[in-house]
């Protein structure tokens, strides 16, 4: 038997990347897992099959997490299917990449979008799943943030700004739903075979430089986050509030 035997699990943008690889290991400890996406059907198809192939129940949801109605609807969906949700994994993210240094890049339509869903699409989620966690008296809320939302880095700064505004909002969150909920942050560093690192220019050099200041001499995996995800869906019942790094050490350098 599983880890997450009986379990049902929302994962939101699991279509590739780091969403699919949480929902193929949620697969593998036997949980219903709702795999959602917004644009990206037919990853999400092929996200579907291989948790179906690891031992997991998937349902194939699209919904737009910046969309609170999309949100409901969706989470509407999932009691009536299953019954229950018990992990929230906010792991739909989108970004723009632009130098720190261009200002006049972090337009109102930039800001507005990466906050409508980095931030208040987590917040629709959470608050959707908070009450029917609360009344079955347990559930586990894991938000993806950034390194960027630790240190001014990343993509841009309008993303790394929102990362920062998610982390803290997690904060708030743990300290709202507990003692029934734990929420917390996985904060990744550089992560290999991602959809944000496909043909995006100067990609090696950031990988090799990531490998060169981590302590353990390797770019990270969907994979490896994957395993501290399913860390705290399953274990770590003393632990809320909290933001987990998960870059091999780069940020000892």
């Amino acid at each position: 038997m599983g880890q997450m035997e009986g379990k049902v699990a929302i994962v939101t943008g699991a279509a590739v990347g780091i969403g699919r690889a949480i929902a193929i290991a949620f697969g593998k400890e036997n949980a219903k897992i709702v795999v959602n996406y917004s644009k990206s059907r037919a990853e999400a198809e092929i996200t579907a099959e291989e948790v179906r192939k690891a031992g997991g129940e998937p349902l194939l949801y699209q919904a737009d997490v910046a969309s609170d109605e999309q949100v409901r609807a969706m989470v509407a969906e999932t009691l009536a299917r299953f019954g229950r949700i018990d992990v929230l994994v906010n792991n739909a993210g989108i970004t723009v990449h632009a130098p720190f240094k261009d200002l006049d890049a972090m337009t109102d339509d930039v800001w507005d979008r990466l906050f409508a869903v980095n931030v208040k699409g987590a917040f629709f989620c959470s608050r959707a799943v908070a009450e029917p966690m609360r009344k079955q008296g347990h559930g586990r809320i894991i938000n993806f943030g950034s390194i960027a939302g630790i240190r001014p880095q990343g993509s841009s700064l309008a993303y790394s700004t929102v990362k920062a505004a998610l982390i803290h909002m997690t904060e708030c969150l743990a300290k709202t739903l507990g003692p029934e909920v734990l929420v917390n942050v996985i904060a990744p560093g550089f992560i290999e075979n991602t959809r944000w690192n496909e043909g995006r220019e100067g990609v090696e050099a950031t990988r090799q430089g990531a490998i060169q200041a981590a302590a353990l001499k390797r770019a990270g995996t969907p994979e490896d986050v994957a395993d501290v995800a399913l860390f705290l869906a399953t274990r770590g019942d003393f632990v809320t509030g909290a933001t987990i790094i998960v870059d091999g050490g780069r940020a000892l350098a």
